[in-house]
């Protein structure tokens, strides 16, 4: 090699140019932020597998890793959603949007709203959770499937708008525990649909382009970011506006609820994270600073003792939220990140690595040495 790791290190650090689309001045957001003391082991390296091959379409959207237990981790590769399991070490397609996607039954296909019936899909964002996978597309498509049935359940262009792209893709149950599936949308349209019939339960409107919505644990708020410095907390049950969010200084891309159902985080181009606390939304009670680039995808830990923030490229970051976010461990890999997730019994966090050579995905485990002294804290 003609250079170190930490020569190459200083030279990325030195020439990555974060995106931004507000250019504002960052002195006083530097001193907002927390001092982080580094070097803590929450998470020990498992394993990387280049057998996985992670790619991102659009450089801003980031949802493209999810893992429904520590032996299932699905990930996008170029226009197919994959699963990859860590035990067989085996590589299967879920869905391929390079072909034209139909639903399976004829039932299905009468009631979906597909314009151009059996077109092909850019996927640009995804979500796997409780049993369903949700592709969302460039052109405002929304592809669903359930993972014990064969083929697609529903496929849909959920709005026709010029700047359709779907951003983000939750899904959660609602408060009588039923599935319930949230889009954001570049049309400034966040919907909320049943799974059933895939039909549209819920409309919120909002000034700007939406890039990433969260429900809380107890089904009482949304967190609303995209297009705009401010964002939103609103009522889930009435669509109304119950506070407004300020403090960055660009757009959001990020958003995650802690389990405790009172705290969340927002993630922003500004390089930034906030943490805000529901009882108190007059200002975030904490800043995390990013390395290099925007906070592109947030996680809590099931258990809300970790949260983890990565960056587009190059960092993700694990902070214990016992010990007030001011502890924190730095995954420090070369690449961009097509995204991030943690298995539901936290025992695994899976990064995926998008890099045309060395794409891959990354494996650690949550380290027990500790565990009276985690008992105690």
């Amino acid at each position: 090699m003609q250079f170190t790791r930490e020569e190459y290190r200083e030279s990325r650090l030195r020439h990555y140019r974060n995106y931004v689309n507000l250019n504002e001045p960052h002195e006083e957001l530097e001193k907002e932020c927390l001092e982080v003391a580094k070097g803590g082991k929450f998470y020990e390296f498992q394993q990387n597998t280049r057998a996985v091959k992670p790619t991102v379409v659009h450089f801003q959207l980031r949802n493209l890793v999810w893992a429904t237990s520590k032996h299932d981790v699905y990930f996008m590769h170029i226009s197919s959603i994959q699963h990859w399991s860590p035990l067989k070490r085996v590589v299967t397609e879920v869905l391929n949007a390079a072909r034209p996607i139909l639903p399976e039954s004829e039932a299905q296909r009468r009631t979906s709203n597909w314009q151009y019936m059996g077109r092909q899909v850019q996927i640009s964002t995804m979500c796997v959770k409780n049993n369903l996978l949700v592709a969302g597309g460039f052109q405002g498509e929304m592809v669903c499937k359930f993972l014990d049935r064969p083929g697609v359940s529903h496929c849909s262009t959920i709005t026709y708008d010029a700047n359709a792209i779907t951003n983000a893709v939750e899904i959660y149950e609602d408060i009588s525990g039923a599935t319930r599936l949230m889009t954001s949308n570049n049309d400034a349209v966040v919907r909320v649909f049943d799974i059933e019939r895939f039909e549209v339960q819920q409309k919120l409107n909002f000034p700007w382009p939406v890039n990433h919505t969260s429900v809380s644990p107890d089904n009482r708020f949304v967190v609303v970011v995209g297009d705009s410095v401010e964002g939103y907390v609103m009522e889930s049950h009435s669509g109304k506006t119950f506070a407004t969010l300020r403090g960055h200084l660009d757009f959001s891309f990020a958003s995650a609820w802690h389990p405790d159902g009172y705290v969340f985080a927002t993630g922003n181009q500004d390089t930034s994270c906030r943490l805000w606390d529901v009882r108190n939304l007059s200002s975030s009670f904490a800043v995390l600073k990013g390395h290099i680039g925007a906070i592109r995808s947030l996680r809590f830990t099931s258990d809300g003792r970790f949260l983890a923030m990565a960056e587009p490229a190059d960092f993700v970051h694990i902070l214990d939220v016992y010990q007030d976010y001011r502890r924190c461990q730095e995954i420090d890999i070369f690449g961009e990140i097509a995204g991030i997730s943690f298995s539901p019994d936290t025992e695994a966090l899976f990064i995926g690595v998008a890099d045309r050579t060395y794409g891959s995905l990354l494996e650690y485990n949550r380290c027990h040495a500790n565990t009276y002294h985690d008992m105690l804290s």
